[in-house]
Parts: structure tokens; sequence; C-alpha cells
């Protein structure tokens, strides 16, 4: 493929738009023309955050790796505290915010990160151009976002190696007249290498599009897994996040192709038991119209243990999430 969905650009901190560039954008009328546009003229959908790694440990296996769509996560110190709980050393989040004010302005996956002594890379899947959903504007303390940045992160006890944005489309499925809600942006990946005690890894924290069909979601597995071959050579990979399956069959995720066509790449798929599915309901996801089984790993060249779902629960009960983390052990590269 062509690489021109690849952002290896990488810069320390991630500034939002002004508000009277996010106003002017808003006003737009919803075209792709327009759309295409705005995503090539914002400098923080282009970029990767990575800050300078001060740590940088070698991961051992057997490896715990965590994947976990926190909507939002709205609750930072509880979220770290389950990922601690669980082991995780290599850690794959989708739906985090930096700078909304639904979050209070936190840059939840950097202060997850501090809370766990991990290095981090986020990247911007979305500029959010409202506070959000009517659902979330009661935890809304401000009227602004102050950067209204909704992405992808990847956290490692490993220093990250030329991590890498992976934007799965150009087309804009949230920036037309139907959307319900308003933004710039579409469905992206962050990628690394990370160095193991049996060489590097490369680990991908990805969020496929859920407006899309079966055969819309396999074109971005196919672009991701171009880009990866590219990008890892012949290191072992694993992809991690929320793949949105089954949402166009209601729930029947093996009607994904996707999955056909990672298995011809040589990849293996891993998402706790079959029968299991990964989402509840939530503050946000207060009446869904049923579970899904949304979450899962894609993994190749990589000896999986195990793999199970873990409630998204703090210890005291509260739902931190619509989305189950899901979690694997690795048990070292295949031979």
């Amino acid at each position: 493929m062509s690489l021109d969905l690849v952002k290896p650009a990488q810069i320390a901190l991630l500034q939002g738009p002004p508000q009277a560039e996010r106003d002017r954008l808003d006003a737009l009328e919803r075209t792709e023309a327009n759309h295409a546009e705005a995503l090539a003229g914002l400098a923080c959908l282009q970029r990767v955050e990575v800050p300078v790694a001060e740590r940088g440990d070698v991961l051992a296996f057997p490896l715990t790796v965590a994947a976990w769509n926190l909507e939002r996560c709205y609750n930072v110190e509880k979220s770290a505290a389950v990922l601690q709980r669980e082991g995780a050393e290599l850690v794959l989040l989708s739906e985090v915010d930096n700078g909304m004010a639904r979050t209070g302005q936190r840059h939840t996956s950097r202060d997850i990160a501090v809370e766990l002594g991990m290095n981090y890379a986020f990247g911007v899947e979305f500029l959010e151009l409202e506070l959000g959903a009517e659902v979330e504007l009661e935890f809304c303390e401000d009227d602004f976002n102050r950067h209204g940045f909704h992405g992808n992160a990847l956290l490692s006890k490993a220093a990250l190696q030329a991590p890498v944005m992976i934007r799965l489309e150009p087309h804009g499925h949230w920036f037309t007249p139907e959307s319900p809600a308003r933004r710039v942006g579409t469905r992206c990946a962050i990628a690394t290498a990370v160095e193991t005690t049996e060489g590097p890894l490369y680990a991908v924290s990805v969020h496929l599009e859920n407006r899309g069909d079966a055969g819309y979601r396999e074109a971005q597995v196919r672009r991701l897994i171009d880009a990866i071959d590219e990008l890892a050579g012949a290191a072992p990979v694993i992809i991690g996040g929320d793949l949105n399956t089954g949402l166009a069959d209601g729930g029947d995720f093996e009607k994904e192709t996707l999955f056909a066509h990672a298995y011809g790449r040589s990849f293996e798929r891993h998402g706790g038991p079959i029968g299991q599915t990964t989402t509840r309901p939530s503050r946000v996801s207060r009446s869904p119209r049923g579970t899904w089984k949304l979450d899962w790993f894609l993994t190749r060249g990589l000896l999986v243990e195990d793999s199970r779902i873990v409630p998204s629960l703090a210890d005291d009960g509260e739902v931190l999430s619509d989305h189950d983390m899901v979690v694997a052990k690795l048990g070292g590269f295949r031979g």
C-alpha cells in the first residue's frame, strides 16, 4: 500500500486549534471535500504525541497485554488501578479523551501512564467540535474543550521505538449531515516496536469504524496489515482493540470478513471465551440495544497462552466503560 495514511511525525505535546478555527470547521457544510481539506489542514491530526522516554525496561515473558476501549475515560485513577491489578505491562487503549470538558479537561491516557509508571504514545482520532453527546453534558463543568481530542493510545513499561499513527481511511464518516456527532477525523491505529527479552515486538492499538459494514472494516484491516508489514518487517505483531465486529449483522461477529483476511495474512484471533460478549451498560451507554463481542487481539508470530475478558468494574463496583477489557498472556515468540 501507499503509506500516505501513516503519520510518523512526532511531537512532545499536541495542542488543539484555536476556538475560532474550531467554530469555522463546525460551520462548514458537511461534505466529503470539506472534511478532506479540514483533515489535511489540522496539524494535531497529523502527529503522534510521544514525550521523551525516561523508562526503558525490556519486557520479559510471560507478558500481559491489555486492550481496552475506555469510553472517554471518566475515571483515570480507577481505570489505572484495574490495569495494575491485572498486571498489564503493555496497554492498548481506544476512546481516550484529552482536553474534553466531559472528562474534566484531563489528558486521560497520559495520566494513566503516570499512574502506572509507563511510557505512552497518543494520537487524535477525532477533533471534537462539541462538548459531547447530550447525555454527557451533565458531566461538563466547563463550557469549552481545551483541546477537543478523542483518540487512541499505547502504553508500555518499555521504551516506544518510532511510534506512528496509521489512519485507516480518508473518509469522513462522522462529518455528514446524518452524523450523531460533530467532529473531524477518522479511525486510526497507534503502532510501535517495544523491546522484549526475545527481540522486538510490534504492538498496535486500533479502533475500527462502527458506521460501516463488514466489507468496510475488512478494508481497514487490509490497510492496517499492509502498513504493519512495511513498518514491522519480520517482527512478531500484536494488534488489539475495538474492532466493532458484528454491529451490522445483529451481533454475529463471525460474519466479519476481516477475520478471514487476517487469517490469510498469518494472524490468529484471541478474545477470551468465544461466547462471552465485551459490552455493558455504562454512564454514557445507558440503554444499549444489546451486548456485543467487539474487542479482540490479532497476533502473528506469538505464543498466546490464554486470553480472557475482564469486567470494566472498579473495586467499588463503578462501571468504568461500556467495553470490558480483553487481556492476553504472551508466552514468547514462535520459533
